[in-house]
This record gives structure tokens, sequence and C-alpha cells, in this order.
């Protein structure tokens, strides 16, 4: 197996189980629990999915070298998502809604470029539009204490 075969394999792979992992962390309790293992899994799958899209780009960089940048953006989110709940600094959960929901935009967004074609404007601009009110409702809910429900918030450490 070739390795631009192995690390597509791995890219197809990871993306398909961050799609999966996304939504179930979205809509699990926001407790220990699912949320967190769910959430934990999201960040990993995210990083290999990263390191295979950097892979591909230097495997076939005349044709895709800007994979490893969007990839490097894309994983930028699911970073600040994840450590703005392992760290809790003040402000700590709408950077993490923030975080982990653009990501999971990016995610989407690449699954639509990939299956629908990068020559219409839809696939690259409909995650977004959907997605960005989505992420300020549920921001907005945390700014008002409305989100999460049942929530422990440790103290930073």
């Amino acid at each position: 197996m070739s390795p631009h075969t192995v690390a597509l394999t791995i890219h197809v792979a990871c993306g398909s189980t961050g799609l999966v992992l996304g939504p179930v962390a979205m809509v699990s309790g926001k407790r220990r629990g699912t949320h967190t293992r769910f959430g934990e899994a999201y960040h990993w799958v995210f990083l290999v999915l990263f390191l295979s899209a950097v892979a591909l780009a230097v495997l076939n960089w005349d044709q895709v070298w800007w994979l490893a940048f969007v990839g490097a953006f894309s994983y930028a989110f699911a970073l600040l998502g994840y450590m703005a709940a392992k760290r809790r600094w003040n402000g700590w959960l709408r950077a993490h809604v923030a975080g982990q929901g653009g990501s999971y935009i990016a995610m989407v967004t690449a699954l639509l470029v990939v299956n629908i074609g990068a020559t219409s404007p839809l696939p690259w601009v409909v995650p977004t539009l959907i997605g960005t009110p989505i992420i300020r409702w549920v921001s907005n809910q945390v700014a008002l204490g409305k989100r999460p429900k049942g929530w422990r918030t440790r103290p930073a450490g």
C-alpha cells in the first residue's frame, strides 16, 4: 500500500469518526460521562485528522498544498475548545463552544467539498451559514447563565 493510500485511509476514517463523535458530544448531558468521553475522543481523532491532512499535503504538494493550512486552522478550533474545557480559564465555556463548534463546521465543510465538489461555493459556505448562528445562540445562552444545565464548574488550577 502506498504512503498516500495509508494517509488517505487514516484521514477518511478519522473524518468519519469525528462526524459521528461530534453530535454525540453535542447532544449528551454536559457533565462527566458521555459528553467528556466523546469530547476527549473527538479531540484526539481531530488531531490525527490534522496530521493525516499534513501528510496528504506533503505527499501531493503541487495539488493539495493548501490542505496542510486548512487542517491547521481547523485543528486550532478543536484545540481551543479542548484546552478551554481542560484549563477552565475565565470565559472558558464560550471558548469551548466556539472552538468545538468551529472545528465541526470545518469538518462538515470538508465532507461537502470533497463529495459535492469544490467548484460550487455552496459546500464552502453553507456549513458556516448554518453553524455560526447555532454557535452564537449557544454562546449567548452560556453568557446568560442558561446553559449548560447541571455542569459543575471547577476552579482553574
